[in-house]
């Protein structure tokens, strides 16, 4: 069975969460003191990942870090589709990738934020916040003239991707760091269907879906 060492409010361990939900995968978790304790910095815990950060699995011996290396890893093993990770499409593989990278710029600046505003940590939170507003407006335009082709979902897939996964924990908790949503109104209609997704779950200032409108 995979080992996830998490924490709860830590968007980044949430991406793998939500994988696993999806896919129906069997996990236990090992809670990390993240802050106060700051227990992904003891001897312990450097031993499993020299770099001292969440989330890290252990699936039977298998010791991965990386939120983003991880979900590749997540949906090439366990989703025998191939939808999550199109791993057949070089074209839908490069379009994931460069999405994933994307999100790591989504991490650097909307989580930067919250954790400036959350658990004090000494970031330049106005250069972050203005990066993540560049950001979400590329991927607000994106998802919009996306719409306008009959596309979902940030990848040119008819389905979901690891791609939705890797960029929504820190778009939907952008308010946390005081990055508003209102001016990405195709960005809160993916959010939406995100949660739409079957298995989709929450966690702390992530909530489910409303119910859905009627067409009058």
């Amino acid at each position: 069975m995979i080992t996830l060492y998490d924490y709860e409010l830590s968007g980044n361990c949430y991406k793998l969460r939500l994988l696993m939900s999806f896919l129906g995968v069997d996990y236990k978790t090992v809670p990390i003191d993240f802050y106060p304790g700051r227990e992904h910095k003891t001897e312990w815990f450097l031993k499993l990942n020299p770099l001292g950060q969440l989330p890290v699995i252990d699936d039977d011996g298998l010791i991965l870090r990386d939120a983003q290396a991880i979900l590749v890893y997540l949906a090439s093993k366990y989703d025998p589709s191939g939808t999550w990770y199109p791993r057949d499409s070089p074209a839908q593989l490069g379009e994931v990738s460069q999405w994933l990278a994307f999100a790591d710029g989504i991490t650097a600046t909307s989580s930067a934020a919250r954790l400036h505003d959350a658990l004090f940590y000494d970031f330049d939170v106005d250069a972050a916040r203005a990066g993540a507003h560049r950001l979400f407006r590329i991927l607000d335009e994106h998802l919009w003239f996306g719409e306008q082709q009959g596309r979902n979902w940030i990848c040119s897939s008819s389905h979901p991707t690891i791609a939705d996964i890797a960029c929504f924990p820190y778009i939907i908790l952008s308010e946390e760091g005081g990055i508003p949503r209102q001016d990405y109104p195709a960005i809160r209609r993916w959010c939406d269907r995100v949660k739409r997704i079957k298995g989709f779950t929450v966690m702390s200032g992530v909530f489910p879906a409303g119910p859905a409108k009627v067409a009058a």
